[in-house]
């Protein structure tokens, strides 16, 4: 098959820079969309030194992520509040915490921002986010996001969400046959069940996985199950493999029964926001509030070890070329029939 780039992604870089500074509003109602990106008056951020930027091309698995000094950027609201709607696939995953946290905390709030989280598949939520029906997604760019890009679908990813912890095994997860060690396991023909099919991000790294183990994306069956039932499908036989969210996995960890063959690149976000039409070009102060708000919930509540056991460190930045290694996956995966 062909394949085909699309451009997807807003440099993480830009973000932060816009997310720092206003535009000033063509009238007291809010809305910006004459103050189109473009125009805009991009000033340095206080309290976001050489610490809030790295290299978009480091991959390394150490690298430090970005940072600017808690509460930063400082709040800018809006002259009016805008209700803006984000789709997410679940709320139980731990990487929605930076949304949910700004809710609680009242970060929305600050900029003038009233906030609703709807849990929406992303088959379901993009003609959404296309149409302006919702704001945003808190979603990856999966090969349907792709797809719609190249369907004419004005939507960019604009922000990164987490890089996980060395020590994380959230990703492809096996139920062993009887007598089988994890070294042994060969994937070809068994059947894996996630949240989004053979067009998840997921592919990515899961290529590279199967490849140590006999499989191939063109030599399992998918099943796309709900947030809530991938678990349990794996429990109960329903599927041999399946790819596992933090904190999901760790109710397997210490399971003879199962084993973990690999999971997301460590360094390299694959998720994070998605604007479409509506913060890109009808409200994009509110979508420059969005991210200042997000970004500031980061560096205040998510810095350092905000937690004894880290499953993964969020990270607001997009690394260079993750889009076309995604593609090429998806070239592989979308490619072969299921």
């Amino acid at each position: 098959m062909r394949r085909r780039t699309y451009g997807v992604v807003v440099v993480a870089a830009a973000v932060l820079a816009s997310a720092g500074c206003s535009s000033k509003y063509a009238d007291d109602s809010g809305s910006s969309a004459t103050a189109a990106a473009g125009n805009r008056a991009v000033e340095p951020v206080t309290g976001c030194g050489t610490s809030s930027w790295t290299d978009p091309a480091d991959l390394s698995p150490t690298r430090t992520p970005a940072r600017c000094k808690p509460l930063t950027p400082a709040r800018q609201p809006l002259p009016k509040t805008t209700k803006l709607t984000i789709a997410t696939g679940t709320l139980s995953a731990e990487y929605v915490a930076p949304l949910e946290v700004a809710l609680d905390k009242g970060e929305f709030k600050k900029e003038g921002l009233d906030v609703t989280l709807k849990v929406l598949p992303t088959p379901d939520a993009l003609p959404l986010l296309a149409k302006g029906d919702i704001d945003a997604m808190w979603a990856a760019p999966e090969a349907a996001v792709m797809n719609g890009v190249k369907d004419g679908f004005d939507i960019k990813w604009v922000a990164g969400n987490f890089s996980p912890d060395p020590k994380s095994k959230s990703g492809l997860w096996v139920k062993l046959k009887k007598g089988e060690a994890a070294a042994d396991v060969r994937m070809a023909g068994r059947r894996m069940g996630t949240m989004i099919g053979k067009g998840s991000v997921s592919a990515y790294p899961m290529e590279k996985a199967l490849a140590t183990h006999g499989g191939g994306l063109d030599k399992i069956q998918y099943q796309q199950l709900g947030s809530a039932d991938v678990l349990t499908a794996l429990q109960n036989g329903g599927v041999d493999s399946a790819w596992l969210l933090d904190p999901v996995w760790r109710k397997v960890d210490d399971n003879p029964a199962y084993a973990f063959l690999g999971g997301q690149p460590l360094g390299e976000p694959l998720g994070g926001m998605l604007y479409g039409r509506s913060l890109l070009h009808d409200h994009v102060d509110a979508g420059v509030a969005l991210l200042r708000a997000y970004i500031r919930t980061v560096n205040t509540y998510f810095a350092g070890d905000y937690k004894n056991d880290p499953a993964f460190t969020m990270d607001w930045e997009i690394r260079a070329g993750t889009t076309t290694r995604l593609q090429a996956a998806y070239d592989e995966a979308v490619g072969h029939q299921p």
